[in-house]
């Protein structure tokens, strides 16, 4: 039998251990985030020198500039702990970092969540209307809302098998 002191979840690891493990993980998602949102931040930050840039309205441009600083800073929440980890390192600091950095990674994932719906309302907006940008920004909006919300809160609330 194991020397190693048995945590949370049937694990035996250390708390250095499951802190390396939970760092692992949480960098594997904010991959994904950090990909996703760059493409998207990139793909707005080409718009203004777009032909039909000038055709838009005000308050189009007004949303516009709402989604790029919403996407910068996504991508500066999901960056952010690489540079705290860096700043860190080898400090024996990993279990604060991780929480942290957890914290950081929902809130990136909020903004993600809102440049998404802010996406959906801007491009239906000006491709077809402002009703259509309404009604494609609110399905967007449940579609994050019951997927990275509502979903995995009733996971974690049902027993596991």
């Amino acid at each position: 039998m194991s020397t190693e002191p048995q945590s949370e979840g049937g694990r035996h690891e250390s708390a250095e251990q499951r802190a390396d493990r939970n760092w692992d993980e949480l960098m594997q998602e904010l991959r994904v985030t950090q990909t996703g949102t760059q493409i998207l931040t990139g793909f707005l930050l080409t718009l203004p020198f777009q032909q039909r840039f000038t055709e838009l309205r005000s308050d189009q441009v007004t949303v516009y500039l709402c989604l790029v600083v919403l996407g910068l800073a996504t991508t500066a929440l999901a960056v952010a702990p690489v540079s705290i980890h860096r700043m860190l390192f080898q400090r024996r600091r990993k279990p604060q970092i991780v929480r942290l950095a957890n914290r950081l990674a929902k809130v990136a994932l909020a903004t993600l969540a809102a440049l998404v719906v802010g996406i959906a309302l801007f491009v239906f907006d000006v491709v077809i209307g402002r009703s259509a940008g309404v009604i494609a920004a609110l399905v967007a909006l449940v579609l994050a809302g019951v997927l990275w919300a509502a979903l995995p809160l009733w996971v974690r609330g049902r027993p596991s098998r």
